[in-house]
């Protein structure tokens, strides 16, 4: 099984089966509540391993402390300036919930208070992964994969080019997929687009 080609040498483009494929896989692994949050992050918030790394509690959830509907990445967290506000999509959010509950439970049965600046993604002991790790894990699944060509940047252009297709659909423009994604330009959006031959075939029929 290989990932989707791309017309560059940009990190593969992932398709919906093999994403389907990655979360099976990961429901086995020894911390699959952490593996499905980081997988989903990249390929449903199209963050990078930057932004993974350094997410805490206290960017996607609300005043009450639950899981909110965005998550709000800051400065420290994003690579462009003044970060940026993500909308949590719904397979996000339920995985970022449960992994939640996993972590605060985790710090009671230690005797210790749930910090909701603590981050969201950590190692089995307690510490953060840094943006190498987390590239670094992204490599390892996908050669166990056999996805080859695909990196931790997979997910991100996955995610981005999902929401260019939809975006007309959903009322809006290649701006708000710029704004989504970060960049300064849309430009460098347009560059993290997959085309699509079977898209355009069908674009010029309809003329």
């Amino acid at each position: 099984m290989v990932c989707m080609m791309s017309q560059t040498k940009q990190a593969k483009v992932l398709s919906e089966v093999q994403i389907r494929t990655t979360l099976q896989y990961l429901s086995t692994t020894r911390n699959s509540l952490r593996d499905t949050a980081i997988l989903l992050l990249s390929v449903r918030g199209a963050c990078r391993a930057k932004e993974i790394s350094a997410v805490n509690w206290k960017m996607i959830t609300d005043p009450e402390g639950n899981i909110g509907d965005v998550i709000a990445l800051e400065d420290v967290a994003s690579k462009g300036k003044g970060g940026r506000i993500i909308p949590l999509n719904k397979e996000l959010k339920a995985a970022l919930t449960e992994l939640k509950v996993f972590a605060e439970t985790k710090m009671t049965d230690r005797g210790f208070p749930f910090d909701l600046g603590s981050n969201v993604i950590s190692s089995e002991r307690g510490a953060r992964m840094s943006p190498n790790s987390i590239a670094h894990w992204f490599k390892r699944l996908y050669a166990n994969l056999g996805f080859d060509g695909c990196s931790s940047h997979s997910g991100r252009r996955t995610a981005i080019t999902k929401w260019a297709k939809n975006t007309s659909r959903a009322g809006g423009s290649l701006r708000d997929v710029q704004e989504l994604a970060g960049h300064s330009s849309l430009a460098m959006t347009q560059r993290y687009i997959q085309s699509d031959t079977e898209a355009k075939r069908k674009l010029v029929d309809m003329g």
